[in-house]
């Protein structure tokens, strides 16, 4: 069984969905994350990797019987190293929190793809890295940012284990900003879906 980690900010982190209010982006931050853990948590034991004040997704947590490890606010590569302080043996997949069309059979597919010994990889259209599965945790590096894909892939080719660049479109559509919802608002996940009337309402009047 695999262990899954899923590092999220925070529900301020979406200042790109302008002109939606803050309030109507957090709710969406918060549904998007709720979409991707109702996704993962199926599949293995999952760690949410958020800041100690981000109340909202703490209780998400607990409803959904997730771990909760405490992000030390230096950026998604150092979340996920802290995260992986507490993985034992075995693969680890990591999943962005904004992924709001994943569904388990994407994680379990994921999960699949990965090479015996190394790893596998999700590209988002900018070239950036929407979710990763690593055979082992020492494969993972704080490659985060602009051209991660590129740079995953290069340091597991350096490690000598085998990677995969794996097509699966719910995993590759993350969502940056408004333009990004309205292309695959019909294939987002109930919370997401929930989330959208509230996002658009004040866009509208």
């Amino acid at each position: 069984m695999p262990t899954i980690v899923v590092p999220f900010r925070g529900t301020a982190d979406k200042s790109r969905l302008a002109p939606a209010p803050p309030d109507a982006r957090s709710r969406l931050a918060m549904a998007m994350l709720a979409d991707v853990l109702f996704a993962c948590a199926p599949v293995g034991r999952t760690l949410l990797v958020t800041s100690p004040e981000a109340e909202d997704a703490h209780a998400l947590a607990r409803f959904l019987g997730v771990e909760v490890v405490a992000d030390p606010g230096r950026g998604q590569g150092e979340a996920v190293a802290a995260a992986l302080a507490h993985v034992g043996a075995g693969p680890v997949l990591v999943l962005n929190s904004d992924l709001p069309c994943a569904v388990p059979r994407d994680v379990f597919a994921l999960l699949g793809a990965m090479p015996a010994g190394g790893v596998a990889l999700v590209r988002a259209e900018d070239g950036t890295t929407n979710a990763l599965a690593l055979a082992a945790g020492w494969l993972f590096s704080q490659a985060y940012g602009p051209g991660s894909a590129d740079r995953f892939a290069e340091r597991a080719r350096r490690l000598g284990v085998k990677v995969a660049e794996v097509d699966l479109p719910n995993l590759a559509d993350d969502v940056d900003s408004l333009a990004d919802l309205e292309r695959i608002e019909g294939r987002v996940g109930p919370w997401t879906e929930g989330s959208l009337l509230a996002l658009r309402a004040p866009i509208a009047r």
